[in-house]
């Protein structure tokens, strides 16, 4: 929030539940890991700068070179890191057209921890199946609970050959998400087809229209100057919580489905909805 005299104060759980979140995607973790300041000018930032990681000095975020299995697909992780929420801006009406824009800070400075992944997917709804099975993992992993509203949240970029990268913002759900990705795409290339620059920019998801609008331009990654935060030193993470965290790591999805197949003889399809809610997973 930015509130004169206050300091950051990291919260040791949210370490614990990123870490877990990387172990359980197959990533590399570090020994330690570091804090960043990006510096940027928005509304939903009135310190305006977000304190998060950054790969450098090293691999020093939370994790990286992970993947999550789509059916016969693998989607790489590129990294995972930990960072505080910004607000959350509320348009009135259309984005492009409304006259009044809120700004709810009630989530502002909580922890946020964000899934980078590298562009493997090959359609639009791939990406929503991507973000329904990691849905679900988190779920069984006990960090996050999707029937909370902003719980999990999805921001796309989407760029065609040749083009310059486009991200989409604003996305009220997977299945929206599936929707802007599909008409990004198709945007794309019409501009491309007619030789029009396709500008790096930022771009919302208006739901009522089903179409993306421009909202501001993209900045380069170093106009955020990142520098490190001097008011969270360096954390250590030993192999002893590593150890502790894998230890009590909730049983896989996919290896509860094989166990309830072969244990009990249900279908791969009962089998499939049992182990991918924990709720249900817990009462059979």
């Amino acid at each position: 929030m930015g509130i004169p005299g206050s300091l950051p104060l990291l919260n040791k759980s949210a370490v614990e539940k990123a870490t877990l979140i990387a172990m359980a995607l197959d990533c590399s973790t570090p020994n330690k890991i570091a804090f960043f300041r990006k510096n940027y000018f928005y509304p939903d930032l009135p310190k305006n700068f977000q304190i998060t990681q950054l790969n450098a000095y090293g691999n020093t975020s939370i994790g990286w070179e992970g993947k999550i299995s789509v059916g016969v697909a693998k989607i790489r992780i590129r990294r995972i890191q930990l960072e505080e929420d910004p607000g959350r801006l509320i348009y009135e009406g259309a984005t492009e057209k409304t006259k009044l824009t809120l700004v709810d800070y009630n989530r502002a400075g909580t922890p946020l921890v964000e899934i980078v992944t590298e562009p493997d997917f090959e359609t639009p709804h791939q990406v929503r199946e991507f973000l329904n099975i990691l849905s679900d993992l988190l779920e069984n992993l006990n960090v996050s609970d999707p029937g909370l509203e902003g719980a999990m949240r999805a921001d796309a970029n989407v760029s065609i050959e040749g083009g310059s990268k486009v991200e989409i913002k604003n996305i009220g759900s997977f299945h929206d998400l599936e929707k802007a990705v599909h008409f990004e795409i198709t945007r794309q290339q019409s501009l491309a087809e007619r030789k029009i620059e396709i500008v790096q920019e930022t771009r919302h998801w208006d739901d009522g229209r089903k179409i993306t609008v421009s909202a501001r331009t993209k900045e380069e990654e170093a106009e955020y100057r990142y520098h490190l935060e001097a008011d969270i030193p360096w954390v250590r993470i030993d192999d002893s919580t590593k150890n502790q965290l894998q230890v009590h790591m909730p049983e896989s999805i996919s290896s509860k489905k094989e166990r309830y197949v072969s244990k009990y003889g249900i279908t791969p399809q009962v089998a499939d909805i049992l182990s991918s809610d924990r709720y249900f997973s817990e009462l059979f």
